[in-house]
């Protein structure tokens, strides 16, 4: 089980069951350029207004990183204020995407998640792990920070642990801690057992009626109406320190 090799990444859906599965993929460890966040936004959009699903699975693929974040490849890229913030955006449009879907989405995190990658994570409305599924922010090592998913990472885990993860920003945090914060729901030895789970419990979902779930769904996430604006300024913020010296500096050992 591999991860695309095209360079923008990957996408797919399979609707099976009232269920929908997407699937991303990129080939460095899984994390997104802004087309693919786009293509992600766009899908869940869609799933939303879509009578037949019920309920949504969201994956990544191959065996080794959920998601490592945004692209350090584009990011690099970066050269003014605009481009930044359009940048940084896409992952707002995303959580939003998720926040404003009509249907429960259910995470399947096979592995470790990075930045924009635990922003994810937190959207979903219900995470299932493995043991493998270790957790970091490492925003600050490059001289910005997890601005645009805080609010997403601190509604599911509390202000003290967003912050020890963001001070902390070279620690990984395992998946058992991550578990104990409420990040996930369940943490299992394998693929296998969390595969047999997520099976389990989205069969049973679809199968409940839909009303009642996208009812449930907006009352899970009342009180944040405002992060159309909210993850849009946030995503100046680091529009504009990616900018910065300081940032420019920490970033240029992994140009290529």
């Amino acid at each position: 089980m591999t991860t695309t090799a095209r360079p923008e990444g990957s996408l797919y859906t399979k609707i099976e069951n009232h269920i929908a599965t997407v699937e991303f993929g990129h080939p460095a460890s899984n994390s997104f350029p802004s087309v693919l966040l786009q293509r992600l936004t766009d899908e869940l959009e869609k799933l939303s207004h879509n009578t037949d699903v019920h309920v949504i699975v969201l994956k990544g693929e191959g065996e080794k990183a959920f998601c490592a974040g945004a692209s350090f490849t584009e990011l690099l890229e970066v050269s003014n204020y605009e481009e930044g913030a359009l940048f940084f955006s896409g992952f707002a449009k995303v959580i939003n995407a998720m926040r404003s879907c009509s249907k429960l989405i259910v995470g399947r995190i096979h592995g470790k998640a990075v930045g924009g990658g635990v922003g994810l994570a937190a959207a979903c409305d219900y995470a299932l792990a493995t043991e493998e599924s270790a957790i970091k922010l490492s925003e600050f090592t490059i001289g910005i920070g997890p601005f645009v998913i805080a609010p997403a990472v601190e509604r599911k885990i509390g202000v003290g642990a967003l912050a020890e993860m963001t001070i902390a920003a070279d620690e990984w945090k395992n998946a058992y801690w991550a578990k104990e914060k409420g990040l996930y729901a369940k943490v299992f030895e394998s693929v296998k057992d969390l595969d047999t789970e997520i099976d389990i419990i989205t069969n049973k979902l679809a199968g409940y009626n839909p009303e009642a779930l996208s009812a449930m769904k907006r009352v899970l996430w009342e009180g944040t109406e405002n992060w159309d604006t909210l993850l849009a300024e946030r995503a100046q913020i680091s529009g504009k320190l990616v900018l910065s010296d300081a940032t420019k500096k920490a970033l240029e050992p992994y140009r290529k």
